[in-house]
């Protein structure tokens, strides 16, 4: 099992680091013509694209009997055995605009579980990866969540709800409570290094409402496997079929919890 698990983990880095290529050589180069609406305020590029099928073509190499769910171009249902979850290009609409904020999201999912996570910055040349029970990593460094404990002191992530803007009275009076309450708030645009970053303490929790799958598979064992909790708006765990997710240290993930449920309680997660 330990050798099939490092097989996993290679196989992921390989298909980053090319997925992570394509998308530094473009950088920068991307026409209204190689962009496509997929709906209000969601693109995808040529750029998506081409590193999805990087990503898939590496994979199905090492594994062609593996089912894959990627964000642009196949949706493989099926959680019976092995499940890759691909985000070829987290933070699209920054890397159009050249915002240095995107990532390439590789997980691997067993029968509904997450066992691996893979969260490339190409930008930065950091690699977070994640096995479960081996622990979480930063270019091969073993990282952990803050040890924050009182809320006035911590910096916390979020995303806006571009997609789902019925939410948006609920989410501003959401943002209202939490900012009068941390340090300050930060949203970068890539729920995926969001995540990252709270698993290497660099952020001390992460609150967003309306993502897919891909956007949170890989961070998500990064946090578990960093010490952190992760549950969605309801304290089930069920965050990646809702796709609704309050993640943090420890000490504080309840008390960020309880402000999202006192505003979402009987909205979402029903």
């Amino acid at each position: 099992m330990a050798n099939e698990r490092s097989e996993f983990l290679g196989t992921a880095l390989r298909a980053a680091l090319l997925a992570g290529d394509c998308i530094l050589r473009n950088l920068g180069h991307i026409s209204r013509d190689d962009i496509d609406i997929k709906q209000a305020s969601d693109f995808v590029t040529r750029v998506d694209r081409e590193a999805e099928d990087l990503i898939i073509n590496t994979i199905k190499k090492s594994f062609p009997d593996h089912k894959i769910l990627a964000e642009e171009t196949l949706r493989e249902e099926s959680k019976d055995h092995y499940r890759w979850i691909i985000d070829p290009l987290d933070g699209t609409t920054n890397y159009i605009h050249q915002y240095p904020m995107f990532s390439v999201s590789i997980a691997l999912e067993y029968e509904g579980q997450i066992i691996l996570g893979l969260v490339y910055d190409p930008l930065r040349n950091e690699i977070f990866t994640a096995e479960k029970n081996r622990g979480a990593f930063l270019n091969g460094r073993s990282i952990s969540v803050s040890k924050a404990t009182i809320m006035n002191e911590c910096l916390i992530a979020t995303g806006f709800p571009f997609k789902n803007k019925e939410h948006l009275d609920n989410y501003l009076i959401l943002f209202k409570k939490i900012i009068t309450r941390v340090s300050d708030l930060r949203r970068a645009g890539s729920a995926a290094l969001d995540l990252a970053h709270l698993a290497c303490g660099r952020l001390d929790g992460f609150f967003e409402l309306g993502l897919k799958p891909w956007d949170i598979a890989a961070g998500s064992i990064l946090v578990q496997e960093a010490g952190g909790i992760i549950t969605d708006f309801s304290g089930a765990t069920d965050y990646l079929t809702t796709c609704n997710i309050v993640a943090a240290a420890p000490s504080i993930q309840i008390e960020i919890l309880n402000e999202v449920r006192s505003v979402f309680s009987g909205i979402i997660d029903r």
